[in-house]
């Protein structure tokens, strides 16, 4: 696609305000600069640029005053300590299991993280003298060697890229999609010896009410979950995240086709306008699809959302009673959501959970997460190579 027509495509794109404000506070709360944030989520930073600048103005701050000379030294000598904390706290997040292991393990370790981390930290903290490690660093190495440990350094890379998520799957796809041509086993090998792993699912609870009065649709989508094309077919449902003010809950839909969320919302409050505004956020990026599948919930039966539906032109299609696995890719990615995002960390509020919760799923999951059924793409990749296929027949 050339850049005029990824101008012109962009020119038609339309932001909901949720979408909006978590881009806005990735910039502003996260610290992160303009132009990356735009290059995450697709977006001209002439665009987010004014989103931010309208922001601030409606927060009514100013530019910062100059700091004073005593300022800069304190602000300095914070700087330094936060980045000693930051270092004990990578250094105990990717080797504090080294404690146990041998020198070996060890240096190689410090081999792997001398480039963001001191030596002499490392070896103070893992136990281990300076002079050993170096004596281990001269030894020659056999080439089988060297390329173990350069690929690993590799494989922890994109480990960590992943948010610790991949196991050796995933991670060997984006090796070859960076140009490396290694056997997943061995892949496997070195993420073991390395200590890395994908997280592990924890089993999954139903929250849908469907005791209630309304009509329910018929199951027309019948588990066929591979449509030809983007648009066809979406499904929707919602999950929850728990936080020290409370639950926060989020509704999403899901294109089938690529798998990518083009909707999404979260509230307070678990009622139908939690899954209207999930539904309306997709239809002001795409074009409606065909059908739309959820479970039968009181949120999907209720009469607003069935009207909008219909004044859409999409058919509705519903779960059988108490059968989940009618609306399987929905609770896959709720499940990958809840396993690689929700369940290692806790939320202090709502609104760090929803930041948290609008990177995941803009950022990560649409753009950069591979796919085993997508095979090992992103949902957006995906969608790219369908639409340059179509072009191109």
């Amino acid at each position: 696609m050339s850049e005029s027509e990824k101008k012109q495509r962009r020119q038609r794109r339309s932001f909901r305000p949720e979408f909006k404000a978590g881009a806005v506070k990735l910039v502003l709360e996260e610290g992160k600069s303009v132009a990356a944030v735009a290059r995450d989520l697709d977006l001209t930073e002439t665009a987010l640029r004014k989103w931010v600048e309208q922001a601030k103005a409606d927060k009514g701050q100013g530019k910062p005053g100059a700091l004073t000379s005593e300022e800069r030294v304190e602000l300095s000598g914070l700087r330094k300590r936060v980045r000693q904390l930051e270092m004990e706290r990578d250094l105990l997040k990717n080797g504090g299991g080294l404690l146990r292991e041998g020198d070996e393990v060890k240096f190689r370790f410090i081999h792997a993280q001398k480039a963001s981390m001191s030596v002499a930290f490392m070896c103070h903290q893992l136990g281990v003298s300076r002079s050993g490690y170096y004596a281990w660093a001269k030894r020659p190495e056999s080439q089988r060697q060297k390329s173990d440990r350069e690929l690993a350094v590799e494989v922890t890379a994109i480990h960590q890229e992943s948010r610790g998520t991949y196991g050796s799957p995933r991670v060997h796809a984006e090796l070859r999609a960076r140009g490396r041509r290694v056997s997943e086993k061995r892949v496997a090998r070195l993420m073991r010896r390395e200590g890395l792993a994908a997280r592990s699912r924890r089993r999954f609870v139903r929250t849908t009410d469907s005791k209630h009065a309304h009509p329910v649709a018929p199951n027309i989508v019948a588990r066929d979950f591979l449509p030809p094309a983007p648009n066809c077919t979406w499904a929707g449902d919602i999950t929850y995240v728990w936080t020290a003010e409370g639950w926060l809950y989020l509704s999403v839909v899901l294109d089938l086709f690529s798998r990518r969320v083009v909707g999404w919302s979260m509230s307070e409050s678990i009622d139908r306008q939690l899954v209207l505004a999930a539904l309306d956020m997709a239809l002001a990026g795409r074009e409606a699809p065909a059908l739309h599948h959820s479970d039968r919930g009181s949120q999907y039966a209720s009469d607003d959302y069935r009207e909008r539906l219909a004044t859409s032109g999409i058919t509705c299609s519903m779960s059988r009673k108490g059968n989940c696995w009618d609306n399987a890719v929905v609770e896959s990615f709720f499940s990958s959501l809840k396993m690689e995002l929700v369940h290692p960390r806790s939320f202090r509020t709502r609104e760090e959970a929803r930041l948290v919760l609008f990177e995941y799923i803009e950022v990560f999951y649409n753009r950069r997460r591979r796919h085993s059924s997508l095979g090992y793409v992103s949902p957006a990749e995906y969608e790219r190579t369908a639409e340059a296929q179509r072009q191109a027949a």
